[in-house]
């Protein structure tokens, strides 16, 4: 780790379990809207990516007004029930030596809403950065290519914490070294074989 300045973290399925309560969500909210779609579909197409709306209304050849407001509604309230930071992980951040940082494909209000409810905002605020702020979301580097530039570090002296096969994509678009996160309540077994061949220089399984 003396090779870096710079911590990045994703948000989703590093820092909260976030990512089995979302899927849910979408699951429903998209039977709403007439389509049906597994979990396993969900996880396996749109995990780690911003695009899912833009994708689904090009598959379906349809426009899904009001999708992203009505999942919002959807997810709420299992997040204020259900949510909780990854076993661990509040620790780890308190005991870097490193600068930190979150990039994230969630959008800003997003961020600030899940990470107070598990207690972890104000350990990164304001050095916060969503998808909603660049171009092109993962597995473009956009996004964490902005967050090293904001935090003033070169990306080789970057190292990214990412569970989804986009986020690690990204990563290594953006120049910077990839640790794959599989410690998720939405990892199968064997994950750790899907981060590798994206370049994840090593895969962990837990925050501790």
């Amino acid at each position: 780790m003396t090779a870096f300045d710079l911590v990045i973290f994703d948000c989703d399925g590093v820092l909260i379990d976030s990512e089995p309560l979302s899927i849910r969500a979408d699951v429903e909210c998209l039977a709403e809207y007439g389509i049906e779609m597994s979990a396993e579909e969900i996880l396996e197409r749109y995990t780690g990516t911003s695009g899912m709306v833009a994708d689904l209304e090009a598959r379906f050849g349809r426009p899904l007004s009001g999708f992203a407001e009505r999942h919002r509604q959807l997810v709420r309230p299992r997040f204020e029930a259900e949510l909780r930071a990854m076993p661990g992980v509040a620790a780890v951040i308190d005991s870097l030596v490193y600068r930190r940082c979150i990039a994230s494909s969630s959008s800003p209000e997003g961020l600030r809403h899940t990470l107070s409810l598990v207690g972890l905002y104000e350990r990164f605020r304001p050095h916060i950065f969503s998808a909603a702020e660049v171009a092109r979301g993962k597995p473009a580097p956009d996004l964490f290519l902005h967050a090293a530039a904001r935090m003033g570090a070169e990306p080789r002296r970057c190292v990214v914490i990412e569970d989804s096969r986009p986020g690690i994509a990204a990563a290594i678009a953006a120049g910077m070294t990839a640790i794959g996160f599989t410690g998720g309540g939405h990892c199968r077994p064997g994950h750790d074989s899907r981060l590798y061949p994206e370049g994840a220089a090593l895969v962990i399984g837990d925050s501790v």
